[in-house]
């Protein structure tokens, strides 16, 4: 991780792109010193977003995971407030975008205009170019939108005219969709909700934590005094952090067979892919740097389970509108079932 004198990076300074900052980070942090500024990170969101740690966590666990995180929830309980609050915390670039149905490909990845002074053709980029993107009711724009995502969210880049753009780093895409109203929308298809690398659920909070954001917005939001606590070149290096994990071949088994079993299950149509072991696998080592441990438990994977398998599998004869809750139903009884390895 970076150490105290490391130089802050300004939301609004040029943004290096991927490869470009690896070459001068420093060695990396104790275990202990890694927790206490992932702890401060916690906090920090926290003191805007009262209540909802276990939802905080699995956004900073996409964070470190190098992954995407799909906010599904109703209005008003705080999903844009995390993503605002995640980039402030860590002195990053953010940038809203609202998608409707005539939003188009080059609004959100940007275009080329010709420029007659040196006689070509400059890109200008969209706002996908910056560090923590939202992507507010992603299901309101159209499948042809929706797709130009999907080679930022799996290779942090996008094509324009032929030529690719590296995305800023670190880049992480917090999408919102409201899963109670359908009017107006198009549903996410399978390769696109296989790039979320967990689903999660804000909630309602309860009575005191409540009774404190009410009472904490009554002369301003605390958004507005809310102050980074860890640079984005930090970020990279817990990123780094992370893919040092020690994951037991054990606890490799007891993900492959949590996916077998979801292939073989007869409630389902589909079930985990590859993919979906390979992303368990990667929140498993972030849940564990988080806990300040650099070896995953068993207790990492069971956790993370239904926010990251959820949206990868289908029930049979399931709706375009039906309800997740028995994909999770089914993915709770393998975990009960599925032997925990010691």
């Amino acid at each position: 991780m970076m150490n105290s004198a490391a130089a802050p990076h300004s939301p609004n300074a040029p943004l290096d792109t991927r490869g470009t900052q690896s070459e001068s980070r420093p060695p990396g942090e104790s275990a202990p010193a890694v927790r206490q500024k992932l702890n401060a990170l916690l906090a920090n969101i926290e003191s805007t977003i009262m209540g909802k740690r276990e939802a905080i966590q699995f956004t900073l666990v996409g964070l470190l995971a190098r992954g995407h995180v799909l906010l599904e929830d109703v209005p008003g309980v705080g999903k844009t407030t995390l993503a605002r609050a995640l980039a402030k915390s860590i002195d990053c670039q953010f940038r809203r975008i609202q998608f409707t149905p005539d939003l188009l490909p080059s609004d959100i990845m940007g275009v080329s205009v010709f420029d007659r002074r040196e006689d070509s053709f400059k890109f200008h980029p969209g706002p996908l170019f910056a560090n923590v993107i939202l992507a507010d009711e992603i299901n309101r724009t159209t499948p042809r939108t929706q797709s130009a995502l999907l080679e930022a969210m799996n290779d942090f880049q996008v094509s324009v005219d032929g030529v690719t753009h590296p995305l800023p780093s670190p880049f992480i895409v917090l999408a919102t969709q409201n899963p109670i109203e359908y009017a107006g929308t198009y549903s996410l298809p399978e390769a696109q909700l296989d790039r979320f690398l967990l689903r999660v659920a804000i909630g309602y909070p309860d009575r005191d934590s409540e009774r404190q954001i009410v009472k904490s917005q009554r002369l301003a939001h605390p958004l507005d005094s809310l102050k980074p606590v860890i640079t984005a070149a930090e970020v990279l290096q817990l990123q780094e952090t992370v893919r040092q994990v020690a994951v037991d071949e054990t606890l490799l088994d007891y993900i492959l067979e949590i996916a077998a079993r979801t292939r073989e299950h007869k409630g389902l149509a589909l079930g985990v892919s590859p993919r979906g072991c390979l992303m368990l696998y990667r929140a498993a080592q972030a849940n564990a740097v988080i806990a300040g441990r650099v070896f995953c438990t068993p207790d990492d994977i069971k956790h993370l389970a239904l926010p990251v398998l959820s949206h990868r599998i289908i029930e049979k004869g399931r709706d375009a509108g039906a309800s997740r809750r028995d994909g999770e139903t089914i993915l709770s009884e393998i975990l009960e079932e599925v032997p925990v390895p010691i």
